[in-house]
């Protein structure tokens, strides 16, 4: 469990100034990187500390938050550990919206409601000059004041020198353009636009069926593959789509963005406009 620091005392006081007196609840603990939600008389905060390697990765993502519209976040350092602050996100995941849709069929009606706020949150984030890099079915959170994005570690300016040493995110999600340049290198890999659609079209197919789009039996790439084994057939595409179709008028919009070469992939605005078109 990840242990809250007497050197992250700055962090607790930056919390209260949102919260007021905080109770702390961890939520994730991981590869150097502690999540902690804080809990007061005024609301809740988030609290994100990174040690070691994982220091560096959550400082740029405070500094990405920084230059967003509609986010709040306080930052420090102490040797070997960066921490930030920001306001706790409230409303549902994509991911928990679409959960009737996974169980028995029902909902579709808000699920495709919340598929269009993401499709459009993450349209505005592109025409806004940026890429994502780490799109998953719970990294939109649907609040009152519209759908916010988490996990801001791997994004940047079109205009910025990509982050050194990318090895890709969530490895189901990752575009095959990707897979092959980080496979086959050289680095640092340019993170794109149109990977973001990719994994955008990955996130709603998972958020429908449960399952990652990409069929791994199929493949023969059972339970304990190695990853670097995925990502080569990811990079090869010699992973079929999943045939699991229960939406089909959504799902055959999806199918045709991740079966598509980049260059004819539709971007995120097109996206928005190919859900609009769904038959609930």
């Amino acid at each position: 469990m990840g242990e809250f620091l007497a050197e992250t005392h700055e962090a607790l006081k930056a919390a209260e100034v949102i919260c007021g007196p905080v109770s702390l609840e961890e939520i994730s603990d991981r590869r150097g990187s502690t999540v902690w939600k804080a809990s007061g008389p005024r609301g809740a905060a988030s609290i994100k500390l990174g040690t070691g390697e994982a220091a560096e990765v959550t400082a740029r993502e405070a500094a990405v938050l920084d230059q967003l519209p509609g986010y709040r976040v306080t930052a420090g350092r102490f040797e070997g550990a960066v921490w930030y602050v920001t306001p706790w996100l409230v409303g549902p995941s994509t991911w928990d919206i679409f959960r009737p849709v996974r169980k028995d069929g029902g909902g579709r009606q808000e699920a495709l409601a919340a598929a269009l706020e993401l499709c459009r949150t993450v349209s505005d984030f592109h025409a806004d000059g940026w890429v994502h890099g780490d799109l998953q079915p719970q990294h939109g959170v649907h609040t009152d004041a519209g759908v916010r994005l988490l996990d801001f570690a791997w994004s940047r300016r079109l205009d910025s020198t990509p982050w050194p040493g990318f090895d890709g995110t969530m490895i189901h999600l990752t575009a095959p353009e990707l897979a092959v340049r980080i496979t086959n290198g050289p680095q640092p890999v340019e993170t794109t636009q149109t990977a973001d659609v990719y994994a955008l079209a990955g996130t709603l197919w998972t958020c429908i069926t449960g399952k990652w789009p990409l069929d791994y039996e199929a493949a023969g790439l059972g339970k304990g593959t190695p990853v670097e084994a995925i990502r080569k057939a990811i990079a090869h595409r010699t992973v079929p789509i999943s045939t699991a179709m229960p939406w089909p008028s959504l799902q055959t919009r999806l199918r045709y963005i991740l079966a598509a070469a980049p260059e004819d992939r539709p971007s995120a605005s097109e996206l928005v406009k190919l859900v609009e078109a769904v038959d609930r």
